[in-house]
């Protein structure tokens, strides 16, 4: 008897969310995948199913989240899966959702950056039962004659359709050569992984269809794919990218995790319901349908979804701290029970308080949120960048909305 669910039940779960912008590309890859899961019931084989992260930043976010629940799903209906970390091809940079030039990173970089990538993908895949792969492990042994033969599979203009090429083409702006590589390495990803499934973000489909044409060519079975819509960051506008600032990571502490949802505007709710929560259908239609008819106030709906996501990645009890923390900060008005302390023994400035401690990063932080009234001290905006601190009282010193610190006596 097959170890597997029903491929009905099994293509019912693996679709949901599945979106492609076109009807017919959603019935093909719909029909192929149910064959894919007919043949590996019959074999007794599960599928190899697979989806890349480029390590352009040291910390997941909401959005990678995206497709690893879809990869979550294959694994736990018993597939195989592959957690790909594009040490190579976060070299180049993924023009899919850009458009202007990404700036390219050096190796240490790319390094540096995928080292914390796989214990943060345990927050929603089993170790035990993931492939870690790197892409440089085969990209980086092409040679400049491979690369030539895999140019050879594509024309120019099936590059310059694309929307963010073709917007910079209209305008005159800059497409490098090295940006039409990146569908190339991606494509060959699918050739040297061999696998049945591949997952993406709708922004990628050129990229994951790169990869059936080039499956193809080496006398391979093309890949099915599948893709999903694009989660918006904190802004409700642009796609969340710690690049442009509106992430929400994964790894960041629960009350951020839960302001910075918080925050989001309301037309973005739905979305983040949809992408991200663990609601079912129903419960999402439910939900909405309450706001829409003004039984549920918008505040509250995203105070669940706060919650929700802040459970999913940091626990329930996470989930409880974090909400009164909110409440207490935002809603009463009040300040946190639990903030920070240091002893301050004699007069310090402001600078280095906020840049010792970590609260800023850099001087020229410090300056432009004290031009912006980001910084209170007592509950007053300050405006002096060069401020002194006496250690003869205590004081509140706070940045921005979330984050606080007591200034205690010497």
């Amino acid at each position: 008897m097959s170890p597997f669910r029903p491929v009905d039940e099994q293509l019912a779960i693996l679709m949901r969310g599945v979106e492609f912008g076109d009807t017919t590309t959603r019935v093909n890859m719909a029909a192929e995948l149910r064959d894919r899961l007919t043949e590996s019931a019959r074999n007794d084989r599960p599928l190899r199913v697979y989806c890349g992260f480029d390590p352009t930043a040291s910390d997941l976010h909401l959005g990678h989240t995206v497709p690893m629940r879809k990869l979550a799903q294959f694994q736990e209906l018993g597939h195989e899966v592959i957690f790909l970390i594009g040490s190579f091809t976060a070299l180049i940079g993924d023009p899919s959702d850009k458009t202007s030039a990404r700036r390219q990173q050096t190796e240490d970089e790319v390094r540096e950056h995928a080292r914390t990538f796989t214990d943060q993908a345990w927050k929603l895949l089993d170790p035990d039962r993931t492939l870690v792969m790197y892409n440089g492990d085969w990209l980086a042994r092409l040679s400049f004659k491979d690369v030539i033969e895999l140019a050879t599979n594509f024309t120019v203009q099936q590059f310059l359709v694309r929307e963010n090429f073709s917007v910079r083409f209209e305008k005159g702006d800059p497409i490098w050569l090295h940006e039409l590589f990146y569908a190339l390495m991606q494509g060959y990803d699918a050739v040297a992984t061999k696998t049945d499934v591949q997952i993406g973000g709708t922004d990628q489909l050129f990229n994951l269809l790169a990869g059936r044409k080039l499956m193809e060519a080496y006398g391979l079975r093309p890949q099915t794919i599948l893709t999903f819509p694009i989660l918006v960051g904190t802004d409700g506008v642009l796609r969340m990218s710690k690049t442009t600032g509106n992430h929400i990571g994964i790894d960041e502490a629960p009350e951020v995790i839960f302001g910075k949802v918080m925050s989001i505007p309301d037309n973005a709710m739905r979305n983040y319901a949809d992408l991200v929560t663990r609601w079912s259908p129903a419960e999402i239609a439910q939900r909405f349908a309450q706001l829409e008819a003004g039984a549920l106030h918008p505040r509250d709906l995203k105070m669940q979804l706060a919650a929700e996501i802040v459970e999913i990645f940091q626990g329930a009890e996470a989930a409880r701290t974090a909400e009164e923390h909110f409440r207490t900060v935002f809603q009463q008005r009040e300040l946190p029970p639990d903030m920070p302390e240091i002893t301050l023994l004699e007069p310090i400035s402001l600078i280095d308080i906020l840049t010792n401690t970590g609260m800023v990063g850099s001087k020229s932080e410090v300056r432009r949120l004290i031009q912006q009234g980001g910084i209170k001290l007592d509950g007053e905006k300050v405006d002096d960048f060069n401020m002194l601190i006496s250690p003869d009282t205590e004081h509140i010193l706070q940045v921005g909305r979330r984050k606080f610190l007591k200034l205690r006596q010497g």
